[in-house]
């Protein structure tokens, strides 16, 4: 195909079902997307969009078109995810992604790399959904739970997160506390709504306290430590979240159990780039030097 503009146009006219829409996304004026779905099916011979006053449909040929659009499109992007970072430098954008909840953890580092490397830009992402390393979505993941599997990707260990129990005096004011795991069905808990989250600390919670006792529930990081901070009631803190905060009461302190390890992963096109390989060293050197979380002590880099 002479024109792979014309292409990519057509191919987010139909993502978007618009031509506004795909002319957002292009950052062109709507006219011109016009003007090449026009062109690119005046060459082609054949109709590719059902127009209609809601927007663009595909039809069966512009169908199987776009099924190739949208395979070249995918290709692209992991090539230029592939590209960013190459440089021998350690300036430009570093983008690092997390589950959110680790900020206390990890914009200390940042802030501390950016001291470090002045023409380094910082993009810190977090969310639910995992960032696709293999379309330069990401140069760093900072993943939880079991060993991250997907190919294609460099995995090392981190550190573990290791949780406690906590409470304020607050709480403890209005219904007392307890003395002992025995104690717990007693009490009031704060825990994440969705039980199928595999972290071992939220799975012996759900298994452990009776349903009714748990009184609030997210799966917002940041709401759940300020529940638990408003005296809502018990919830686990990790060691940095609860020495921001000394006025809490430990009611039980981390247990291996608990501990649910962090990773660190990276795709294997941008491993061993400067940039990429500066921040892990620097990362990984300041977990040494003091470790980020109490019970992080004897997690070893391989």
């Amino acid at each position: 195909m002479d024109n792979w503009d014309e292409i990519r146009t057509a191919y987010h006219v139909a993502r978007m079902g618009t031509v506004s829409g795909a002319a957002e996304v292009l950052g062109v004026h709507h006219a011109t997307v016009i003007r090449h779905i026009d062109a690119l099916e005046q060459r082609l011979g054949v109709k590719l969009f059902q127009r209609h006053p809601r927007g663009y449909t595909a039809t069966e040929a512009g169908e199987d078109l776009l099924r190739v659009a949208a395979a070249t499109d995918d290709q692209f992007a992991q090539l230029a995810g592939r590209i960013k970072g190459r440089g021998k430098d350690v300036s430009g954008e570093l983008v690092i992604t997390s589950l959110a909840g680790l900020e206390a953890l990890i914009l200390p580092v940042l802030a501390a790399f950016r001291v470090a490397h002045p023409g380094i830009i910082l993009r810190y992402l977090t969310g639910e959904r995992l960032f696709r390393l293999e379309y330069g979505e990401a140069h760093v993941a900072i993943r939880a739970g079991s060993v991250p599997d997907q190919p294609d990707n460099v995995v090392q260990p981190f550190i573990s997160m290791a949780p406690a129990l906590y409470a304020t005096p607050a709480y403890a004011d209005r219904h007392g506390l307890p003395d002992g795991p025995e104690d717990f069905t007693d009490h009031f808990f704060v825990a994440n709504d969705d039980k199928s989250n595999r972290a071992p600390f939220n799975q012996w919670l759900w298994n452990t306290i009776p349903e009714e006792n748990v009184v609030f529930r997210s799966t917002d990081m940041g709401a759940l430590e300020m529940a638990v901070l408003r005296g809502m009631g018990i919830g686990f803190l990790s060691q940095w979240e609860a020495d921001a905060h000394p006025e809490l009461l430990e009611i039980a302190p981390a247990r291996p159990e608990w501990e649910a390890p962090l990773w660190l992963v990276t795709h294997v096109d941008l491993h061993r780039t400067t940039k990429v390989q500066t921040f892990l060293s620097f990362l990984k050197a300041q977990a040494r030097r003091q470790p980020l979380d109490a019970e992080a002590q004897g997690t070893r880099d391989t």
